[in-house]
């Protein structure tokens, strides 16, 4: 039904005289005819709020745009007026004695008729108050140098202008949840007197005379959406005790003073700066001291060489396929027909290697819609025995309400049978080279894209240990053809390949100039995975240490078996043991306070890896090696000393020659 504005109300009713309605919205006074040129009983003009578009009345107006004063073509002069003062649609023009009769009617019941909108003067848009970033890190850095502890000793580097966020138009209404923890008129309570002190200290915020005031201070809807965030926050994390958290929060919030408030929100904006910041504001990492030289680091790394036992059940390979299962698992690929299942959607779909005759497709079954981050569970208190609902991290929606938040134009597959790897590509052992010296060890680290093949090497890099000089770092044309780069984990775009110059030819200082790293160095390119593999046993031997983290996937990838090997996820294990791992980020966080893989969207260099597992063994050696002298062991001159023996002199039991760590 129409809302009693009294729109209609000067409209006569179409039914006349015969209407049998007790309250109708149109006019039922008795008007005196008025003679029109053909004789013919000429009505009283009425207003016309209908368009061609529909009624008007049911829907908000469009503001007009004006240039200045009115009557410069964007404001409807008098003429184009529907004769009572309102801006209508171009109609028939009103004749001037209709005009002038309309305007004689009681103007005070007209104007209590209309709308306020419909009668007020037009005008521009206001200009928004615009709040860019860059305001806030200035004050964050301010606050920093000043003295304030924030995240450490920061610095935040400065950064260009962009809009503030925009928020949601909400109520302050709690936001519906599956569980809820408790009823509503308690959580409308609990929200309404978080409100309540939220917007005491904001307006002291916005009463103070300090310069970042404009910086801190929350427009109402962004107090309002901060309220039901942090609201709903503690209702999904913390059910059980949800009541006793916000109390508490609303007891903090009521003696916080000023200056409280402003470093919590000055927490609240750091945790806001864009990721590929962090790396430049955070505190310095710790320098890794120990104690020994590079050549003695190098002679304490047998310690730590993985033990091949027990390894294979969680994808290492420590010894190469048969040439029977080989020929099995090619049987087998013959009678599947290119039927997969997707490593990121789990559907089947039909591979085409070499492209389908009829169309050129290389897969079947359409787009992939997928969630590109595992799900996430949240972490539970001690006192917390409720179910916690998992999320993806990628879009924040709970695990199973959602297909995906990712569309992508082809499915994928991977290829995890140590036979069928073998069938793409053999593995191969570093060859023996008596020449090549030990004193180093070498760091790599894989990137991997999706073919038709499955997934295969598309990057190689690989850096000395323990100084971390680069040794090698290709890009790799696959064998299959490509499917998806996985440039979101990999770091490897169209652009990479499309300025990469041939291995052979002479490097260039050029810069890749549609790259998204503007500065990064062209890199070179090798023709095949084979090729790439070779350039790597170039500075490998059976016996050379060879670090990498996650090391069965790298090793996969190029088909490589290795006895000497040092795996960080081995060296930091997770409580609960394989195939449960920590990731190298939340390890170099951790262990060095160092941010790495901070590229967001950009994905991983695998430089960049390589050297942070690098780091986490010089870490390990300098932990070990204080527990040997702690044992009473001794280095000198690069040869170590086992603990003296009770009762016996140190050179009748030693000798010439010392011994080694991994021997005593």
């Amino acid at each position: 039904m129409f809302s009693t504005f009294g729109l209609f109300k000067r409209i006569s009713c179409p039914e006349s005289s015969s209407c049998q309605l007790l309250n109708c919205i149109f006019s039922h006074e008795s008007r005196s005819p008025r003679s029109g040129t053909d004789g013919v009983a000429d009505q009283s003009p009425t207003l016309n709020f209908a368009t061609k578009d529909g009624d008007e009345s049911e829907r908000p107006h469009k503001k007009r745009r004006t240039n200045g004063a009115f009557g410069e073509g964007d404001v409807p002069t008098a003429k184009s007026t529907n004769g009572v003062g309102v801006a209508g649609p171009a109609g028939p023009e009103i004749p001037p004695h209709a005009t002038s009769n309309a305007k004689n009617l009681n103007d005070e019941a007209h104007t209590a008729s209309l709308p306020f909108t419909a009668s007020r003067t037009v005008s521009p848009p206001p200009l928004r108050k615009q709040r860019v970033v860059s305001t806030t890190l200035a004050k964050v850095s301010k606050d920093i140098e000043a003295g304030q502890e924030l995240h450490g000793t920061l610095k935040v580097p400065r950064v260009s202008s962009r809009p503030r966020n925009e928020f949601k138009v909400e109520s302050l209404n709690p936001r519906m949840l599956q569980n809820p923890p408790a009823s509503h008129a308690l959580r409308l309570k609990l929200v309404t007197m978080l409100h309540e002190h939220m917007v005491r200290l904001n307006n002291e915020v916005k009463n103070s005379l300090d310069e970042s005031k404009a910086a801190l201070e929350l427009s109402n809807q962004e107090m309002i959406t901060e309220v039901l965030e942090e609201e709903e926050k503690v209702a999904k994390e913390n059910p059980l005790v949800y009541s006793n958290i916000l109390k508490l929060r609303i007891v903090a919030l009521k003696k916080m003073k000023l200056e409280d408030w402003k470093k919590e929100r000055l927490k609240q904006i750091a945790r806001s700066i864009p990721p590929e910041m962090l790396p430049a504001i955070s505190k310095p990492s710790v320098v890794i001291e120990t104690g020994l030289s590079p050549g003695e680091e190098v002679a304490m790394l047998p310690r730590l060489f993985a033990k091949q036992e027990g390894l294979a059940r969680f994808g290492y390979v420590p010894l190469a396929p048969s040439d029977a299962d080989v020929e099995q698992a090619r049987k087998g690929v013959e009678t599947s027909q290119g039927w997969e299942q997707c490593d990121r959607c789990k559907t089947r779909f039909q591979v085409f290697p070499g492209r389908r005759s009829e169309d050129g497709a290389l897969t079947s079954h359409g787009n992939c819609t997928y969630h590109y981050s595992r799900p996430l569970r949240p972490t539970k208190e001690k006192a917390d025995t409720g179910h916690k609902e998992s999320i993806h991290p990628c879009c924040n929606q709970p695990v199973g309400s959602s297909s995906g938040c990712t569309t992508a134009e082809s499915h994928v597959f991977k290829i995890s049978d140590v036979k069928r790897l073998a069938l793409v590509m053999p593995f191969k052992m570093a060859p023996v080279q008596a020449d090549k010296k030990s004193d180093k060890a070498v760091c790599f680290d894989c990137e991997m894209g999706y073919t038709t093949l499955g997934m295969e090497l598309i990057r190689l890099t690989a850096t000395s240990w323990p100084d971390g000089d680069e040794l090698v770092d290709v890009l790799v044309r696959p064998m299959g053809e490509i499917l998806d780069l996985n440039s979101r984990f990999s770091g490897v775009w169209p652009e990479h390949y499309n300025n990469a110059i041939p291995y052979d030819s002479t490097p260039s200082d050029e810069v890749i100039s549609d790259a998204p790293a503007a500065s990064e160095a062209r890199l070179r390119l090798v023709e095949s995975p084979t090729k790439a593999r070779d350039l790597l046993f170039q500075h490998l031997t059976p016996k050379t240490p060879l670090i990498a983290h996650a090391a069965e996937n790298d090793l996969n990838a190029t088909r490589i078996l290795h006895p000497s090997l040092i795996d960080t996820v081995l060296l930091y294990p997770h409580p609960r043991g394989l195939p449960i791992r920590h990731g190298l980020k939340m390890l170099m966080r951790r262990h060095l306070d160092k941010n790495i893989q901070m590229g967001g969207a950009q994905g991983h260099d695998s430089k960049e890896d390589a050297r942070a597992a690098g780091e986490l063994v010089r870490l390990k050696v300098a932990e070990m090696w204080k527990g040997l002298m702690r044992e009473g062991w001794s280095v000198r001159d690069g040869v170590f000393f086992p603990p003296r023996p009770a009762g016996s002199t140190g050179a009748k039991v030693l000798g010439a020659a010392g011994a080694r760590p991994n021997r005593g």
